[in-house]
C-alpha cells in the first residue's frame, strides 16, 4: 500500500499547490476552481492516509517489495465465470441507458428494461448449466 499512499498524497500536495496560484491568477474571480482543487487535495490526502494506515495495520505487500519476486505475490485472486457474455450485454445495454438521459427517456426506459434482463442473467449464471455451483 505504499505506492498507492504516494500517489493519493501526490494528488493532495499537486491541489494544496495550484489550488491557490489558480485563485490568484484569477484575481479569486472565479472561485470554483480553487475550491475545487483544494477539496480534491483534501481528499488525495484522506485516501492516502487511509493507505498508509491499512498498510500499517496488515503489513506491506509483496509488491511493496522492491527486491520480491513474482512469486510471492502467488496465489487465487478470486472465482471468475469463464467466457461470460453477460457483462457485453450489461454494457450495452448500459450504455442505452446513458444514451437516453441525453436522447429521450423512451430511450432510457429501453435500456433499462433490457438491462434488468442482463443483469438477472449476470447474476444468476452460476446457478444453472455447466459451471453451476
Amino acid at each position: 500500500m505504499k505506492t498507492e499512499s504516494f500517489v493519493f498524497a501526490v494528488v493532495g500536495i499537486f491541489g494544496l499547490v495550484v489550488g491557490p496560484i489558480y485563485g490568484i491568477v484569477t484575481d479569486w474571480q472565479e472561485p470554483v476552481g480553487p475550491v475545487g482543487l483544494l477539496l480534491a487535495a483534501g481528499l488525495g490526502f484522506m485516501v492516502a492516509f487511509y493507505f498508509w494506515l491499512t498498510g500499517k495495520r496488515i503489513g506491506y505487500r509483496p509488491d511493496d517489495n522492491l527486491d520480491g519476486n513474482i512469486d510471492e505475490a502467488a496465489g487465487e485472486y478470486g472465482d471468475f465465470t469463464p467466457h461470460s457474455w453477460w457483462p457485453l450485454w450489461l454494457g450495452l445495454t448500459s450504455s442505452i441507458v446513458f444514451l437516453g438521459l441525453a436522447v429521450g427517456w423512451w430511450v432510457f426506459a429501453i435500456g433499462a428494461f433490457f438491462g434488468v434482463f442482463a443483469l438477472v442473467g449476470w447474476v444468476f449464471e452460476r446457478y444453472k448449466g455447466q459451471h453451476a455451483m
